[in-house]
């Protein structure tokens, strides 16, 4: 896939049943090279991906390309990335006609619980489920390369406790 990737990312609350809606799941690991952009090789059970994604300029939107690699690539590939890798488990949960991807953090990231929905366009308009809470889009401590340079075990105290 390659385009213009338009997100935006909330937290989820921690004690409502949002994983009982889930209707698909996979395992995440995902390691970043140095780059001015942002390359990502990421595998998702038993495919692996390599993303370049270029800057954002209000968090929200930013082009992206993505292309399906072989596992064996792909975990030669993570050998290359930056120390430290995101590791989750992604949630699809429909509703309302869009599609949230709802991941749980493991490893230094663990216990928090984010959701993100893409959109045609930044203005589309979009039901929100009862298990989203606060909005994060464009705060650059929930981007997840930034969550493997300064994880979230770090920082987890700085949010209300439904959150943490």
């Amino acid at each position: 896939m390659s385009g213009l990737e338009i997100e935006r990312k909330f937290l989820v609350h921690k004690k409502t049943n949002w994983k009982s809606r889930a209707h698909a799941s996979s395992h995440i690991i995902q390691g970043y090279m140095t780059a001015v952009n942002t390359v990502r090789i990421r595998i998702r059970d038993e495919k692996a991906y390599l993303t370049i994604k270029g800057p954002s300029a209000d968090g929200l939107s930013r082009y992206e390309f993505e292309k399906e690699i072989t596992l064996d690539e792909g975990n030669h590939l993570l050998q290359l990335c930056e120390s430290g890798v995101i590791d989750k488990h992604r949630y699809l949960v429909s509703y309302e006609g869009h599609t949230f991807e709802v991941d749980e953090f493991h490893g230094d990231n663990e216990g928090l619980v984010m959701a993100e929905v893409e959109l045609q366009s930044p203005d589309e308009p979009f039901k929100i489920p009862d298990f989203i809470g606060q909005e994060v889009t464009g705060d650059r401590r929930f981007y997840n390369r930034g969550m493997r340079r300064n994880p979230f075990k770090l920082w987890r105290d700085t949010l209300p406790e439904e959150y943490r």
